[in-house]
This record gives structure tokens, C-alpha cells and sequence, in this order.
């Protein structure tokens, strides 16, 4: 039997203006973002020493970035356009600072939870009044167009993806934001959303991310990929709401309870059981905690769900061969041996 290949670790970069002579800082900033993402055309727009730091993850077709930044400008105009050609469409996420964007048809204002796909082979202009922190996915425009086919959305197209968002839109940004963490953490293994969730390889990460922007930016929500990412989200951001059930989590989603049961049953689980792995998860998670220690042990049974201190007590020992209690204080026994 042939052995598989080892999987290909993803490339990544990091870059900061730290350090950088004040006056070299804009030329340095525009240099790595040609390379590493977006060639842009960047100019300040105060007398301040602009500050700027980016992490940038490779994958086969998908590029993702943390981009920290003071107030400036960006622009890809025609003309530099021509002379600096991605073929690429961006999906821009706004998590801090206000932003505009002037293209050919008018001008969007943008807010942190909101994010923003354009073509960025069409000219445009970005402004940030002030320090702004975003994440930035990019896509191969022949990939993007395989993916949505001609039910794609006309560019560009604006999506929430805060608290208002759908969970598939939230499970997109959450999938960029935890990707680029991992890099940022040392963590290359492998990315997953919590200490106590299953390990995702890199290639699951793209794949996720691709079946999550069919779901979001398409007509029909068709990627399993993209649907089980969703409805996980979902799941861990209600896991403190005791009447969490399939049918809720499938009514979120989008689809019927009998798909979703289905597309779980394919990934080996159920959804009932990864509700019960979650909250088992954050509760073993908090009874470790230093900060958490005066919290009692049924509180934070309750904060995750469990109906009763007895069931927590219950299903907590049948999982880790101890009882909560005895968890929380063989942890503060390490921590005091550390």
C-alpha cells in the first residue's frame, strides 16, 4: 500500500511597521501588501507616523490576512490596475474602525461586522479615518467563478457577518479570524475552533472556506462543507441555551432537521452529541480556569447548558473518569506544581 504524503504546511508572513524609519514605513507597507495580497497605492492622511502590522496565510487557492492599521487611503486605479493585476476577488471583513469604499457605480460606508466582495481587477478606493483592523479573504477569480457558477452576487456585494449575520456568514469570518490566530499562536499543526474540538487539517480549512462562500454568496445554500461549518457555529455561540435543539440549529441554518441530521451522520457525530462534546468542552475549559475559580461548580454547569447539577455531575465523570469537583482541583494542584 502506497504511503500518503505528508500535508503540505501553509506558508505565512508577518510584518510590522515597528521598527521601520518613519518615512520608509508607507513605501514598506505598500511593498509587503504587492507581495503577500493586494498590491495597493497607499498614501496617509494625517502627519502622523503611519503604523501598520499584517499576518497573511497561504493556502492552494485561498489567501487570508489580519490587517492592523492607522488612518490612510488605498486606491487601485486603472491605471495601476494595469500595471499590478491580481486576478483575484477580496472579500474585505471591517472589525474596528469605520471605512469607506468609492467604486465606479457610487460609494458604501462600512461599519465593523459588516463585510464587503469586490473584484479587486475594478477600480476603487478605501479610506480609514482612523486605526481600523480588518480580515481580508482572496479567492482566484476563475475559482470563485467555479464556485457560484452565474448565480454569484453583482460586485460589490455587502454582507453581515456580527451579530445580526446568518451563521454561515459568521461561521466564514470566525473560520479566517481562527485560521490566522493559529498562525499568529505558532500553532501550524493543524486549526481547530477550540482546545477540546476535533483537529481540522489545512486542506479542511480551505475546503471549509470555499463551501462556506458558496453558501453566503450564493443562491442556494448547497455545500455540506459550508452548512455543517455553519450550524457548529451556531451551536457554540448558543451553547448556554438549555432548549438548543436540532431543529433550532436546523431552522438557523437554512435546511430541514432530516439534513441536518444527515450531513452530521457523515461527518461521524450527531448533533446532539457534538452539543453534548461542546458544552462538556467549555465547561472542562472554565473549571480550569484561575479566574473562574470562585464560580461554582453547578453556575458553570448552568452557563453551558446543562439542565441540573446532577446531570452535568453525571455526564462530566462519564466523559473524563472524574467528577467536576475533582477536575477543577486537580487543575489548581498543576497549576501550583507549575
Amino acid at each position: 500500500m502506497n504511503e500518503q504524503a505528508p500535508q503540505q504546511q501553509p506558508k505565512f508572513l508577518r510584518f510590522s511597521t515597528r521598527g521601520i524609519v518613519p518615512d520608509n514605513r508607507v513605501q514598506m507597507w505598500e511593498g509587503h501588501n504587492a507581495k503577500a495580497l493586494i498590491p495597493l497605492d497607499i498614501r496617509t492622511i494625517d502627519d502622523r507616523p503611519m503604523q501598520a502590522s499584517e499576518t497573511n496565510l497561504y493556502l492552494p487557492s485561498v489567501r487570508m490576512a489580519s490587517v492592523f492599521g492607522t488612518s490612510q487611503i488605498v486606491e487601485r486605479s486603472e491605471s495601476f490596475i494595469a500595471d499590478n493585476p491580481t486576478g483575484v476577488v477580496a472579500i474585505f471583513f471591517a472589525t474596528e474602525g469605520d471605512a469607506f469604499f468609492f467604486h465606479r457605480a457610487g460609494n458604501i460606508s462600512l461599519r465593523p461586522g459588516q463585510a464587503i466582495v469586490y473584484d479587486a481587477d475594478r477600480p476603487f478606493v478605501r479610506g480609514f479615518n482612523h486605526r481600523f483592523r480588518e480580515l481580508v479573504l482572496t479567492i482566484p477569480k476563475q475559482r470563485y467563478r467555479e464556485i457560484l457558477g452565474p448565480k454569484g452576487p453583482e460586485l460589490p456585494a455587502v454582507f453581515e457577518f456580527g451579530a445580526t449575520g446568518n451563521p454561515g456568514e459568521q461561521a466564514l469570518a470566525r473560520l479566517v479570524k481562527e485560521s490566522l490566530a493559529r498562525i499568529e499562536g505558532g500553532q501550524l499543526q493543524h486549526i481547530d475552533y477550540s482546545d477540546y474540538s476535533e483537529p481540522k487539517p489545512w486542506s479542511g480549512i480551505e475546503d471549509e472556506a470555499i463551501g462556506l462562500i458558496r453558501n453566503v454568496l450564493g443562491e442556494d445554500a448547497s455545500s455540506e462543507e459550508g452548512l455543517i461549518s455553519a450550524a457548529k457555529n451556531h451551536i457554540e455561540l448558543n451553547i448556554g441555551d438549555r432548549e438548543l435543539s436540532p431543529g433550532q440549529v436546523a431552522a438557523a441554518v437554512g435546511i430541514s432537521e432530516r439534513q441536518l441530521s444527515r450531513i452530521f451522520a457523515d461527518a461521524g457525530t450527531t448533533v446532539g452529541r457534538y452539543v453534548l462534546n461542546q458544552r462538556l468542552g467549555f465547561a472542562k475549559s472554565a473549571l480550569s480556569a484561575p479566574e473562574q475559580d470562585l464560580i461554582s461548580v453547578g453556575e458553570i454547569g448552568q452557563r453551558f447548558g446543562f439542565a441540573s447539577q446532577s446531570h452535568f455531575g453525571r455526564t462530566f465523570r462519564e466523559r473524563f473518569e472524574m467528577t467536576p469537583l475533582q477536575w477543577r482541583k486537580e487543575a489548581q494542584r498543576q497549576r501550583l506544581q507549575d
